[in-house]
């Protein structure tokens, strides 16, 4: 065996510290869901509250280009003959 000791304390220390971090992330998830259920309960749609908490998270430029480039992207779609149309001209 080697005679390099391994500071088995330290390493308690550690791993106990990241499980009670765990352990608080899934009681704050609890909570974030309780708060989501309050929120549809009273006839708000969750779906949309977490859009817009997610578009809250991006920075002002970020979300006007996607914003454009979704803009861009539907008027694009909408302008573009559907593909039931080509095969119907094809035949």
């Amino acid at each position: 065996m080697s005679d390099v000791t391994v500071p088995g304390g330290r390493i308690r220390s550690f791993v106990e510290r990241i499980e009670n971090i765990d352990t608080e992330l899934q009681e704050l998830n609890e909570q974030k869901k309780e708060v989501f259920a309050e929120a549809k309960g009273e006839g708000f749609d969750v779906k949309i509250l977490k859009e817009i908490i997610k578009l809250r998270k991006q920075d002002q430029d970020e979300r006007d280009e996607r914003e454009g480039l979704l803009d861009l992207y539907m008027r694009a779609m909408e302008s573009a003959p559907a593909e039931n149309e080509k095969v119907a001209k094809a035949a």
